[in-house]
C-alpha cells in the first residue's frame, strides 16, 4: 500500500468553470491544532496526493493511503471520531477561503445501506458549524454565527407510495423500495441545479413513520457555504445519476464490509421499522444486499474513500 505526501507549504487554489456558480478546488493543504496535516488535490487534477496524519489520544495515527497508484485515497482510523474531525477540518479550510459568499461547496457522500452515511454527514456538519466561529473571528460572538454547513439527504427524493402503486407491478415496486428506480433522480438534479444557480433551495425530507417524503422540509439558505448531499446512488454512472454526480465539488464514498453493513440494516429493520426478524432477513436478501452490491461498484468514482469501522448503533 502506497502512502503519498505533500509539504504543508502547499496552497489552496480555485478555478472556475464557465458556470459562475460552479466552484472547483484544485488543491488544499492545512494544519490544525490537533496536529492533523492534510494535502489534497481537487477532482479536476488527478492523480490525488494526500497525506493526513492525526495523533489520537492513544497515540495511533489516522492516515490517508493509496491501495494502488491512481486510485482514490483511503481515509482510515482506529475510531470514527477522528475521521469526523479530519473531514470537518478539511471542509472548514475550504469554507474559509471561498471568495464569493453566494457560492456553495457541495460534497456528494455515497455508500451502501448500513455504511453510516447519515451519521458521517451529521457528525461532520456538527463539527463544522461548531468550529466555524473560530475560523471566522469577524463574527459577533454575542449575536452568534449562523450555521454554514447542512446535510441534504437523498431520502427525500423517494417516489411517493402512490407513485409505486401506479407502477406496472406495485407489489414488486414496494418490495424493492430503495432500489434506484424507486427514486426521482430528475427531481434531485433539478434541486441541485437550483442550489447552484440561486444559492438557496427548499428540499424534501423523508418521514420514515409515514413512509413518504415531506415537501419543503429542508431549507438550504444563502448562509450555508457547505452542503453535504448523502445517499446511496450519488456516484452511479447510469442515466440521470451520472448527471447528478457532476454537480459535486468533491465525492466521498464510505467503504464498509457488506456483512457488517447488512447486520446494521437488519437491526434497523427490526428495531425502527418493527419488522419481524424473518421478514427483515428476507428484505435484506431480496432488496438491500443486491442494492449494496451495485452501489459498491460506484466506489471507483469517488475522490476520497472513507473506511467505515464498527460503531455503536
Amino acid at each position: 500500500m502506497e502512502v503519498s505526501s505533500l509539504p504543508i507549504t502547499a496552497r489552496t487554489h480555485y478555478c472556475y468553470s464557465s458556470s459562475p456558480d460552479f466552484l472547483k478546488r484544485v488543491g488544499l493543504a492545512l494544519r490544525h491544532q490537533s496536529s492533523v496535516s492534510i494535502a489534497l488535490t481537487g477532482r479536476t487534477a488527478k492523480p490525488f496526493l494526500y497525506r493526513l496524519r492525526c495523533q489520537s489520544r492513544n497515540g495511533d495515527n489516522v492516515k490517508v493511503s493509496h491501495s494502488h497508484k491512481g486510485d482514490a485515497p483511503i481515509l482510515e482510523a482506529r475510531c470514527m471520531e477522528e475521521v469526523y474531525d479530519a473531514l470537518a477540518d478539511r471542509l472548514l479550510s475550504t469554507a474559509a477561503v471561498i471568495p464569493n459568499p453566494d457560492l456553495k461547496y457541495i460534497v456528494g457522500l455515497a455508500g451502501p445501506p448500513g455504511a453510516g452515511k447519515s451519521t458521517v454527514a451529521s457528525e461532520v456538519v456538527q463539527r463544522v458549524n461548531k468550529k466555524w466561529p473560530q475560523k471566522a473571528p469577524f463574527m459577533n460572538e454575542q449575536v452568534g454565527s449562523p450555521d454554514i454547513a447542512i446535510v441534504l439527504p437523498m431520502d427525500g427524493f423517494h417516489l411517493y407510495r402512490h407513485q409505486l402503486d401506479a407502477m406496472e407491478d406495485p407489489e414488486e415496486a414496494h418490495a424493492r423500495r430503495g432500489a434506484p428506480w424507486t427514486f426521482d433522480p430528475a427531481r434531485l438534479l433539478k434541486c441541485l441545479k437550483t442550489l447552484r444557480a440561486q444559492g438557496s433551495v427548499y428540499a424534501p425530507s423523508f418521514d420514515h413513520g409515514v413512509g413518504d417524503p415531506v415537501e419543503d422540509d429542508i431549507f438550504v439558505s444563502l448562509e450555508h457555504k457547505i452542503v453535504i448531499v448523502e445517499g446511496n446512488y450519488l456516484l452511479l454512472e447510469e442515466g440521470i445519476w451520472k448527471d447528478i454526480s457532476t454537480m459535486f465539488d468533491e465525492k466521498w464514498f464510505i467503504d464498509v464490509d457488506l456483512d457488517m453493513a447488512m447486520q446494521r440494516v437488519l437491526k434497523r429493520h427490526i428495531s425502527k421499522s418493527k419488522k419481524p426478524p424473518d421478514v427483515a432477513k428476507w428484505r435484506i436478501d431480496y432488496n438491500d444486499r443486491p442494492n449494496a452490491e451495485m452501489i459498491m461498484k460506484s466506489k471507483k468514482n469517488a475522490d476520497l474513500i472513507v473506511r467505515s469501522i464498527e460503531f455503536p448503533a
